[in-house]
Order: C-alpha cells, then sequence, then structure tokens
C-alpha cells in the first residue's frame, strides 16, 4: 500500500498538468517517450519521497521568518515604551 501524499489534494486538472509536463520533460531533455502510467509514477514517487521535505523545509523557513519578525516588533515596541 502507497503512503498517502500530503500533496493528494492537487486538483484532477493540476495532476493532469503535472503528468503532461513530465511526459514533455522527458521527450524534450532525454528524447524518451513515456506514457501516463510511467509519469503518474514519477509523480506519486515526488509527491511521496521529495515533496515532504521540501514542505518541511518551507515550513521551518516560514517559522524562522514569522519569529524574526516578531522580535523586531518586540524591539520596536520596547524602543517606543522607553522613549
Amino acid at each position: 500500500m502507497k503512503d498517502k501524499s500530503f500533496l493528494s489534494n492537487l486538483t484532477e486538472k493540476q495532476r493532469e498538468q503535472a503528468i503532461d509536463k513530465i511526459i514533455a520533460y522527458f521527450l524534450d531533455e532525454r528524447d524518451e517517450e513515456i506514457g501516463i502510467i510511467a509519469a503518474t509514477e514519477i509523480l506519486e514517487f515526488f509527491e511521496t519521497q521529495i515533496a515532504p521535505h521540501i514542505y518541511k523545509r518551507a515550513i521551518e523557513d516560514s517559522k524562522k521568518l514569522v519569529e524574526e519578525q516578531y522580535q523586531q516588533l518586540l524591539f520596536k515596541l520596547i524602543e517606543k515604551t522607553l522613549d
């Protein structure tokens, strides 16, 4: 049984577009023709094996940014209070 991907909320149109892009990539860049089944398996591989790591990194980066902005706002608030 395959792991349920957190990207499984892609719309059917988005999935079709991604599959079409994978097929085009293999044809354009590798001069290989792959079918819909192979392209779907590649998409599923990225959804289950690669995307979670990218998502986790994006969350970590966002959290860091929010924390930095919070510290800047807190510092400005303290400065105004002391003036």
